[in-house]
């Protein structure tokens, strides 16, 4: 019995001073870590307390760094066995790519067609007839519908503008109609000597716009109608889809001229000097350019005659230097604006317009702050690189009233003349 009893107080006794050397080690552990709270304490000027909840929350984060990072790890890494496909049968990973680059396709799509809905400008409907008699294009905007709300209401005013490309010069609207998203309009207009041959490259355009009373009218979107694609020997009226217009959709060129005002007399010197990259007007690749400058009123009006330059023929980069003198009151420059169109001259028919720039207080960006320096430094000649604009349906009008004017005249004396022959 003592035998077996002295191995266990051995036994018993190394125990106890494994214990006490495992207590003194905790205690040791704990007095080191008391004291380097207590410097910390004392350098960051701490709380003990405030120090400890610190480096619980730091350990905190540590721990829960290291966890998500683990877990995203096994979330990305995709098993290396087969997967199953829709039906249950087991893929290989070629099968599995296969399927979800389909998939991929898929949402492509998707999204290729929301984006196309976001466009979405509503319908309009049209109906054309040609006259082969007459040679006249009648054009019927019949009516919209599901337009986008442009007012603050929740509704619009539109109307559409009618107007063959590329001269643009004949241009019919039809009547505002007020708060609608779906007008209807059923207004007909006839374009008069349209030869059937002429057709081909013209294109019809139904331009909506938002009316506003007080600012420059929003447009909705437009409706393009290439005529090669629409056999005229029959009515047609069909409705189509409302495209957004693009803005920059074509370079036009650049023009550089200056502007003088001397308020002692009024007169105001613009001095057409270059321009350049312009857009290729003929068949051959160039155009024979010259500046038209005419003053308008607030309304658009044109005020006394309008100036011409030389004409440059076949060159894109004309030179021209030469300078045109107007007499504007001082009290009427903020009344006025200058136009500037840049027209390519045919011989034949009439000229087509390639750009415009209009300055004045009623513009914006480069085309008020020309105008703006010009009044603030009188007799100094201000000089400017403008690009140019497409020029808008109409701008031209008074030019093609008066050519229709004198062909009724003429007719008129033809006429006349026929009639004094019969008497005779």
């Amino acid at each position: 019995m003592e035998s077996f009893m002295g191995p266990m107080e051995d036994h018993l006794l190394f125990k106890r001073a494994a214990g006490d050397s495992i207590k003194e080690e905790v205690e040791g552990f704990q007095e080191d870590v008391s004291e380097k709270v207590q410097t910390l304490a004392y350098k960051t000027g701490l709380k003990k307390w405030q120090v400890i909840f610190a480096l619980i929350v730091l350990i905190g984060l540590l721990i829960g760094g290291c966890f998500w990072c683990v877990w995203r790890f096994f979330k990305k890494k995709r098993p290396k066995d087969k997967k199953k496909g829709k039906d249950g049968k087991d893929q290989d990973d070629e099968d599995f790519l296969v399927d979800n680059e389909e998939e991929m396709d898929v949402k492509e799509e998707l999204e290729i067609k929301q984006d196309s809905t976001k466009e979405y400008l509503g319908k309009l409907q049209y109906k054309l007839e040609y006259d082969f008699n007459a040679q006249s294009l009648n054009v019927t905007a019949i009516q919209c519908t599901e337009l986008p709300a442009l007012d603050l209401g929740g509704t619009s005013d539109p109307y559409v503008k009618v107007y063959l490309m590329p001269d643009k010069k004949r241009k019919f609207e039809t009547k505002v109609h007020r708060k609608t998203l779906n007008p209807f309009f059923n207004e007909t207009f006839s374009f008069k000597q349209v030869p059937y041959s002429e057709t081909f490259d013209k294109t019809l355009v139904f331009a909506v716009f938002d009316y506003d009373r007080f600012s420059k009218h929003d447009q909705i979107g437009e409706v393009k109608v290439p005529l090669c694609m629409v056999d005229l020997a029959q009515t047609i009226e069909e409705w189509k889809d409302i495209q957004s217009v693009k803005v920059d959709d074509q370079y036009l060129g650049d023009i550089c001229f200056s502007l003088r005002y001397v308020p002692t007399s009024g007169k105001l010197t613009v001095g057409i000097l270059e321009c350049k990259n312009l857009k290729k007007m003929d068949i051959t690749g160039a155009s024979d350019p010259y500046v038209k400058i005419k003053l308008l009123d607030r309304k658009g009006k044109r005020i006394g005659k309008k100036k011409k330059t030389s004409v440059k023929m076949g060159n894109l980069n004309p030179y021209y230097n030469e300078s045109f003198v107007f007499i504007v009151e001082q009290e009427q420059l903020r009344r006025v604006s200058l136009e500037l169109v840049v027209a390519d001259y045919d011989r034949i028919g009439s000229s087509d317009p390639i750009g415009r720039v209009e300055c004045g207080y009623n513009r914006k960006g480069l085309e008020l702050k020309h105008w703006k320096e010009m009044v603030e430094n009188p007799r100094r000649p201000i000089v400017h690189w403008h690009v140019l604009k497409d020029v808008e349906p109409g701008d031209d009008d008074d030019d093609e009233k008066k050519k229709e004017k004198k062909k009724e005249g003429e007719k008129k004396e033809r006429k006349k003349e026929v009639d004094n022959n019969k008497i005779q």
